[in-house]
């Protein structure tokens, strides 16, 4: 079992002398520290989701035009998802080496299943009558697309999006392996010196910034889709 972390020099009576998990004395003696792995924990999540979404809409897209495509395009992502963090990381490594790029190379491919999924069953929504009268109004195969399909697949796809967000919060840590986790850095550092309020912050920090995504992303979707409020009223 470790030793118990102790602050050298630190009076009796301060709670990181008694490393207990609750530390007020932590939060104000690490807070660039803390500042900087939020900051890096965030830049990580963001670039992520971001990567997996302009991968994910091209493949949704696909499926749905060339029905043929949608069973290897779904089966890929699923075996993706499947496959363990370390392993993952591990497969990647000989293409990006030891660099933030590697963390945000696996979220992304993690984060396809979900994106695909959900992009690919809001497309699948969308009436076809809805597609005839906008063909009949002499919508091409693109503008039908973005002012059409996708708008009317926002809900489906908003609610992909902010799983796939959550869940990227949570696997960034695993990013610690490689010294590009964010909070997960402290996390782990934290865990090998038995450093009680390093961990306990860390890992309450990133459930804030995991509630505070799926919030945020929850309040740009009711205002990018307004009639989903009206229709769920009205049923």
């Amino acid at each position: 079992m470790p030793g118990k972390w102790t602050a050298p020099g630190a009076p009796p009576d301060d709670c990181l002398a008694r490393n207990e998990w609750i530390c007020g004395a932590y939060l104000s003696t690490r807070r660039e520290i803390l500042q900087d792995a939020v900051l890096q924990h965030l830049q990580l999540t963001a670039v992520s989701v971001a990567l997996a979404v302009v991968v994910a809409v091209p493949l949704a897209v696909a499926a749905r035009t060339a029905r043929w495509a949608a069973g290897p395009v779904l089966a890929l992502t699923t075996i993706l998802y499947t496959i363990p963090s370390l392993a993952m990381f591990s497969l990647l490594l000989p293409v990006y080496g030891l660099s933030a790029s590697l963390v945000i190379a696996g979220l992304v491919l993690y984060s396809l299943t979900l994106l695909v999924r959900n992009i690919l069953a809001g497309l699948r929504a969308v009436p076809e009558e809805t597609r005839q009268a906008a063909r009949g109004l002499g919508y091409g195969p693109l503008r039908l697309l973005l002012t059409v399909e996708l708008p009317l697949a926002l809900p489906a796809a908003m609610a992909g999006l902010r799983i796939a967000t959550v869940s990227a919060v949570s696997l960034v840590t695993i990013g610690a392996i490689v010294g590009y986790g964010g909070l997960g850095n402290l996390i782990y550092a934290g865990m090998n010196t038995y450093f009680k309020a390093q961990v306990l912050t860390a890992s309450v920090l990133c459930v804030v910034i995991a509630v505070a995504a799926d919030l945020l992303l929850l309040l740009v979707q009711r205002l990018a889709t307004p009639w989903a409020k009206h229709q769920g009223g009205a049923e």
